[in-house]
């Protein structure tokens, strides 16, 4: 394997020393000849000198580096919430790095620690089994600047949000305008606390419509995924309800999956409905009816506020709220009664 062209290389070739080439490269060699600089510059060129990213951390004192830990990376949400980081983060020469812990703490302390071993300048934590515990213990120990993502509210510190328990709301008063009465409940087995705060607004709405909401038969409980709302199929089918409601897109198109192999239509037999408004939902059929999160416009928003916690020493919390709304399309229609 060819040798790496390393600077101690670049700054025997050009007969000066590292301190000379590597403030030449970093535009602060003003103090020294033109003939020294336009050297300099050539050779790196020619040998395509490409600078060490640690020896130049250690230089410039700032790795430049954000991680962001994310519960799945596979769920096309965090995929959409990581392009809204990487547009911030490549205007502002950050390097972003992504870590999905699949909702393991172990594994999140892992990548944490690893992460503060290479110096990050800041952390985007999109987490629900991130602790308060583990913030103090692991991150604000190291003095490291962080946003989180509202999958917990009792953590403190500076955060981007939407408002999960409008958005249940919104969600129940639309299947209710459909004239929809008996609506079941699909969410997590492990639900974080913003899955409750969603479903808790959904239940508020059916509340104040005085109906009756039968716990024990109308809320069925899987995992997270699409492979959770199709193995939940009879279990909703079971309940009776003309009317469905996914906690997120995931497991609302995979019980459509489920429903179509049944021979069960949607809409005509049962209203479906997801939550977050993934791309998806425009590519399955029908297109499904969604609450909408804006997805990219949080990785956005986390992102500017970390860089800007990044580059001030301001100590007060923040809280961006983005808003939610109904999407209408095909997966939801009037009732038609039996």
């Amino acid at each position: 394997m060819k040798k790496k062209f390393t600077i101690r290389d670049l700054a025997k070739e050009a007969g000066v020393s590292v301190t000379t080439v590597s403030q030449i490269l970093n535009n602060k060699g003003d103090r020294f000849s033109k003939a020294t600089q336009e050297k300099v510059l050539a050779l790196r060129d020619k040998y395509k000198y490409v600078p060490d990213f640690n020896a130049r951390n250690l230089i410039l004192r700032s790795a430049k580096t954000i991680g962001v830990l994310v519960p799945n990376i596979a769920n096309p949400f965090f995929g959409t919430f990581i392009e809204g980081v990487q547009s911030v983060a490549r205007k502002e020469k950050f390097i972003p790095l992504v870590f999905s812990a699949n909702r393991d703490p172990n594994l999140e302390k892992y990548y944490l620690s690893q992460m503060i071993e290479r110096s990050i300048s800041g952390l985007v934590i999109a987490s629900a089994t991130m602790t308060t515990d583990t913030i103090n213990e692991v991150i604000s120990f190291n003095d490291i600047p962080y946003i989180l993502f509202d999958q917990n509210h009792t953590q403190q510190g500076d955060r981007v949000q939407t408002s999960d328990f409008l958005g249940g709301q919104l969600a129940a008063n639309h299947l209710l305008d459909l004239g929809h009465r008996h609506i079941a409940i699909l969410t997590s087995d492990n639900p974080s606390e913003n899955l409750n705060h969603r479903m808790n607004g959904f239940k508020k709405a059916i509340a104040d419509h005085q109906l009756n909401f039968d716990e024990v038969r109308d809320v069925i409980q899987a995992p997270l995924t699409t492979t959770g709302g199709y193995q939940a199929t009879d279990q909703v089918l079971k309940t009776g309800a003309s009317a469905v409601f996914a906690a997120n897109d995931e497991m609302a198109i995979g019980l459509l999956r489920g429903l179509h192999e049944r021979g069960v239509k949607v809409p005509a037999e049962i209203s479906v409905m997801g939550y977050d408004n993934i791309y998806l939902d425009d590519y399955v059929y029908p297109r499904l009816t969604t609450v909408q999160q804006p997805i990219f416009d949080l990785g956005v928003g986390a992102t500017e506020m970390l860089i800007e916690l990044i580059n001030s020493d301001n100590n007060e919390d923040h809280v961006q709220s983005f808003p939610v709304k109904l999407i209408k399309r095909d997966s939801t229609a009037p009732y038609k009664g039996n």
